[in-house]
């Protein structure tokens, strides 16, 4: 139970409501952390005590002993300080806006591929124009290799090896994809028709 100040009448702790509205929140928290790699785990503030709860938690795959798992690594966690709570839920925020940034500059990138397809040296030229380091025969060539691909409804390398090219010019490969792996949106072939 509450209770007040006999001064100013004001309650003292949460209510109860609030506090069962916490408890969800850090459930939620609870079953991001739990849902994510080890990899992704390692990049995040999460104190060592509770590493061996979440680690315990990412193995249970029975639906019922799972969610009475999260409810005990969420108890454990609700003994933390609000700030190691709060350095979880602003690191995994960061994580979520470089994400968006990184999707933000693959769109650029294909919309660069997709100007450069359909305007052909006027494109070329304005992209040279922002970027005057960029191999301006390579670039027409790839172009040039891509449009004959389509038309002729061949496997699309050059299209695949254009988007590689103008990534590397447009993002400097900082995507944290390596070079000779490229993840090119466009891979499965949908678009276009192209099959592999």
């Amino acid at each position: 139970m509450r209770g007040r100040d006999e001064d100013t009448g004001e309650f003292l702790s949460p209510s109860r409501s609030q506090q069962r509205r916490d408890a969800l929140e850090v459930l939620e928290l609870a079953e991001k952390l739990a849902s994510l790699t080890p990899t992704q785990l390692a990049k995040l503030p999460i104190p060592e005590d509770l590493l061996p709860h979440l680690e315990h938690t990412r193995k249970i795959t029975a639906h019922i002993a799972r969610k009475r798992q999260l409810a005990f690594l969420a108890k454990q966690m609700r003994r933390e300080d609000d700030e190691a709570l709060e350095a979880i839920r602003d690191a995994l925020d960061e994580d979520g806006v470089a994400a968006r940034r990184e999707v933000a500059a693959m769109h650029r990138v294909e919309a660069w591929r997709e100007r450069l397809l359909a305007d052909g040296d006027a494109a070329l030229a304005e992209l040279l124009e922002e970027h005057p380091a960029a191999d301006r025969q390579h670039l027409r060539q790839l172009v040039r290799n891509a449009n004959e691909e389509k038309l002729r409804n061949k496997p699309p390398r050059a299209f695949r090896e254009l988007f590689r090219e103008l990534r590397m010019l447009l993002l400097g490969g900082s995507n944290g994809q390596q070079d000779d792996s490229p993840v090119d949106p466009d891979d499965d072939g949908d678009s276009d028709g192209r099959q592999d």
